[in-house]
């Protein structure tokens, strides 16, 4: 079904973009349609990475509260898209000092890390990678994998200050520094014992840059099942990272994450046998061209004007599908639907846009595309059902290889494949 093109509010005033979403998507939203104080499109993505300053960055990063002495870059929303894409803000934080260019840029690998599991293992990045799930350590009498408490109901108890304060911000906001999604993961996961896949989409449901690369890969990393190493949540991180949401907390005379908790990574699984080596789908080098395109298909991981399947077709339509069958299953935040809404609508100001709701499948059959590859399993069988005329490459930061993804800091380690931005290993 064809849909309006999403309105431009070149004033600043967002309300109109809310309201094509409520008014065309909400039917597929888990909560009210609204817009995230992060905004989304092109303008505000290139506004972000201009403004970029890392001095500090790698002694804030992990800063919580207050607010405004955080040194979290929130670019992620815009790399997650394509408005931003990893080499650009690679060489963006060239001018920065040392320790914290290095820092930052580590974290753009593990974002690339993270993309070339899931282009390597598919869903299987869904399982544990090395390890079980977290286990009690054994003789501490904490049955289920439970930690230092007993956990009834919900796994992230808002009675708990840092618990209501991350996932308040998670909800309201849809973007978290990186210190409090590992509170998060290892609260649900490795505290309370709960299956992390549902923690993990929760998270994703809200999340402006949710991603399954990488969402998935840093939830296993929390509960020890990509190292075999558990990260153990506790009041610690909280006083040293955000100590005025202790020192307000109902419970902080009674704290139920007082102590380290008694658990432990579960046993060796074999995992995807492929991410011990082998190759990786990477897409073409070069663009393959069999034929004329007759519009450029977009997805939501390519949404940026920069884009490469619209940088080589100028004159052609743009076709974005939102793909209702997958979007009535994910139930997604209306912050994350607004988000991508903005991308699309900064779009239509430079050229035309046309914007779809239903099968991507079905709503694109018969005709020529030109598109971008991606490393995310359902474009490749999406594409592969479709007449894809011309592909054009992805913009990795580390084109992939075939050797073992089994470790992060060995992947670093290594020499890129032809050539290409490493961190040198300390």
């Amino acid at each position: 079904m064809r849909l309006p093109t999403p309105p431009v509010d070149s004033s600043g005033d967002r309300a109109r973009v809310v309201a094509w979403v409520r008014e065309h998507l909400g039917h597929l939203a888990c909560d009210d349609v609204r817009a995230s104080p992060v905004r989304g499109g092109q303008a505000a993505a290139d506004a972000a990475l201009a403004s970029l300053d890392l001095t500090g960055y790698a002694a804030r990063r992990s800063t919580v509260l207050p607010e405004s002495s955080r040194g979290a870059s929130q670019l992620s929303p815009y790399i997650r898209h394509g408005l931003l894409t990893l080499p650009a803000v690679w060489e963006a934080a060239g001018a920065a000092p040392h320790r914290d260019r290095e820092k930052f840029r580590d974290e753009l690998l593990w974002q690339e890390y993270s993309r070339h599991v899931y282009a390597r293992v598919g869903r299987a990045n869904g399982a544990p990678l090395r390890f079980g799930a977290p286990v009690p350590v054994p003789g501490s009498g904490r049955g289920s994998g439970r930690g230092s408490a007993s956990w009834d109901g919900d796994p992230w108890p808002r009675e708990m200050a840092c618990m209501d304060a991350t996932v308040g911000e998670l909800q309201e906001k849809g973007w978290l520094v990186n210190q409090t999604r590992m509170w998060l993961a290892s609260q649900w996961a490795v505290r309370a014992g709960a299956d992390w896949r549902e923690g993990e989409q929760r998270m994703y449901r809200h999340l402006l840059d949710g991603s399954r690369a990488a969402n998935r890969v840093g939830w296993q990393w929390a509960a020890g099942m990509g190292t075999g190493k558990v990260y153990g949540f506790s009041r610690w991180q909280v006083e040293k990272r955000a100590p005025q949401l202790c020192a307000g907390c109902a419970l902080r005379d009674a704290c139920p994450v007082q102590d380290w908790p008694e658990v432990q990574s579960g046993p060796k699984v074999e995992g995807p046998a492929s991410l011990a080596g082998g190759p990786t789908d990477a897409g073409p080098v070069e663009p393959l061209v069999r034929g004329e395109p007759e519009s450029v298909w977009l997805t939501a991981e390519s949404l940026g004007t920069d884009e490469p399947a619209l940088a080589a077709h100028p004159d052609l339509p743009a076709v974005f599908v939102f793909d209702e069958p997958l979007l009535t299953r994910l139930a997604l935040s209306g912050k994350r639907l607004v988000f991508l809404t903005e991308a699309l609508a900064d779009l239509a100001a430079e050229r035309e846009v046309q914007v779809h709701l239903g099968d991507p499948v079905a709503e694109l059959a018969g005709r020529p595309l030109a598109t971008t590859w991606t490393y995310v399993p359902g474009w490749k069988r999406r594409s592969a059902a479709l007449d894809v005329v011309a592909l054009h490459p992805w913009p990795w930061l580390r084109r992939p290889g075939s050797g073992s993804l089994r470790s992060f800091s060995a992947w670093v380690g290594r020499p890129p494949r032809g050539g290409g931005s490493r961190r040198p290993r300390r």
